[in-house]
């Protein structure tokens, strides 16, 4: 595919997703989102990526859904645009490859969303979090599908019912962000932080991710009993036994197979 709202690329084995509409404060649209999809998948198949990073291009990371595409349509559009920008959020949980958003400046609405669902999240010290919609007409339900699974119950319903801007600290405070840098060491600990994740094993980080999003709905006896089959059968790889066998050895482990 030939993007053409994103800049994609690859830095060593991090491959890099920049939204590129910043005229429109990297407005999601249709062609976007698409691309997006697209690039995603792609990376998840590329054995040379071991972590993605998402950022916007100019000062913004995500100003959320463009409205001049949903301005005026009807209920099904309404339901096209919609569910396309969940499909991207459920991509993200569900490929095998670590997503990181680096933001900076405004993250709103279905950018707040977009920041929420990625695996971890840099922020700026600018950076701001916010889900307005309560502001002009409609609650943010689709962010909040993806911020209350970071956020504790009453602050992300605040967040929803008030609209109020959140800055990167108070971000940080509430669980929606990992780490806030000054703005210039952003692009740096968004990378190094994918750095760090792509020097581990890489089918142990596989197994990691995926089993916290299985795990996160599960009810409690049920999340133990599953993580006693997950670790087992990471155990049971060739990967995972090298890994115990260098260890008791007092060796360094044999190249990791992926397998």
């Amino acid at each position: 595919m030939e993007y053409k709202m994103l800049i994609v690329e690859k830095r060593n084995r991090i491959g890099v997703i920049t939204l590129n509409r910043p005229k429109v404060r990297n407005a999601l649209n249709a062609a976007l989102m698409g691309e997006m999809l697209d690039a995603l998948r792609k990376f998840d198949e590329d054995s040379g990526v071991g972590a993605i990073v998402i950022r916007g291009a100019g000062d913004t990371f995500c100003s959320g859904h463009d409205f001049s595409e949903i301005q005026g349509k009807t209920l099904a559009d309404f339901r096209r645009t919609f569910g396309k920008s969940v499909q991207v959020l459920q991509t993200i949980a569900a490929i095998s490859k670590v997503v990181i958003a680096a933001v900076n400046g405004y993250a709103t609405a279905m950018g707040c969303a977009l920041a929420a669902g990625c695996d971890l999240v840099v922020a700026s010290e600018e950076a701001k979090f916010q889900t307005p919609g309560v502001n002009i007409g409609f609650a943010c339900v689709t962010p909040m599908a993806a911020i209350y699974r970071s956020v504790g119950r009453k602050k992300c319903l605040e967040m929803i019912l008030t609209g109020d801007v959140i800055s990167a600290t108070e971000a940080e405070r509430i669980g929606l962000v990992n780490k806030v840098v000054p703005q210039k060491d952003l692009e740096n600990a968004a990378f190094e932080l994918a750095e760090k994740i792509t020097g581990k094993v890489p089918l142990a980080v596989q197994f990691g991710k995926q089993a916290f999003y299985t795990m996160a709905d599960m009810e409690h006896n049920q999340a133990y009993e599953y993580a006693v089959e997950m670790i087992s059968a990471n155990a049971d790889t060739e990967d995972g036994r090298e890994g115990v066998d260098a260890f008791m050895e007092k060796r360094p482990p044999h190249p990791w197979k992926g397998r």
